[in-house]
């Protein structure tokens, strides 16, 4: 390296004169090291702005979604009421001559109607429709194993207005049979999720899980679902049909299959 230094003045002079343009040297450094780091905050902040947001498109929903539903395990379509209003709109709007309509034997039940679209409805399928009529009822929440659970034609449901809305008196023989209080929560092959008997969901879902009654908070079970699921499938999940499709009161995970 070349240095130049001034004959007119002292060693000590030319040193602090080096010494002097050292120091402007390095804050001229410094200076443009904020500058550029500034430079590149900018850079990362319009970026940012600029980014186009992800819009998440409304997946359209069937008619049968604003109800409880499974498919049953011959591919039937099952429906069940959440609340009065959708029991009455079930049975009223719902139901048809070769259908088959299931109730608990005690209050607090939601009306679960077979699809038959004329078709024969199995033994199978009355089993399972009995088991998803008596885990969406009462019985749930009274730590039920099993419940009483039968089952009418259409015709047979007269409407008692004394009775309040969504209630029915019953024509006729009813059948009855045992519904197991459990559900099955899995993913179909399109990604919805869909809460049912447990055949009918291992029959549909490449994963699923079995739900049975417990202590966890439905909040902490759905999220917990939600996770496990997407993992399985490698697909998002949405929390809200996960709730959806869960039986009426708290629970436990008790096992999966994939």
């Amino acid at each position: 390296m070349k240095v130049t230094i001034s004959i007119h003045k002292s060693v000590q002079e030319n040193a602090a004169f080096y010494y002097e343009r050292a120091k402007h040297s390095r804050k001229k450094i410094e200076g443009a090291k904020k500058a550029y780091e500034a430079t590149l905050e900018k850079i990362k902040n319009f970026e940012a702005r600029e980014k186009p947001k992800e819009i998440k498109v409304e997946r359209k929903k069937e008619w049968y979604e604003r109800f409880r539903w499974y498919k049953s395990s011959e591919g039937k379509i099952v429906i069940g009421g959440r609340d009065a209003t959708s029991n009455d709109i079930i049975v009223k709007k719902y139901t048809e001559d070769d259908d088959l309509v299931f109730h608990t034997e005690m209050p607090g039940s939601p009306f679960v109607v077979i699809k038959a679209e004329k078709k024969e409805i199995t033994e199978q399928e009355i089993n399972e429709a009995a088991e998803f009529c008596a885990a969406n009822s009462k019985a749930w929440n009274q730590g039920l194993a099993a419940s009483d659970v039968f089952y009418v034609k259409p015709n047979q449901l007269k409407q008692d207005h004394g009775l309040g809305k969504g209630s029915f008196n019953v024509d006729g023989p009813r059948k009855f049979l045992k519904g197991l209080v459990q559900q099955g929560i899995g993913l179909l092959e399109n990604g919805r999720v869909m809460g049912g008997p447990v055949e009918a969901v291992k029959k549909h879902c490449k994963h699923f899980f079995v739900i049975k009654q417990g202590s966890e908070k439905k909040s902490d079970i759905a999220k917990d679902l939600k996770y496990k699921l997407a993992k399985l499938a490698n697909a998002e999940v949405s929390l809200d049909d996960v709730m959806q499709a869960l039986p009426p009161g708290e629970g436990k995970i008790m096992k999966k299959a994939s």
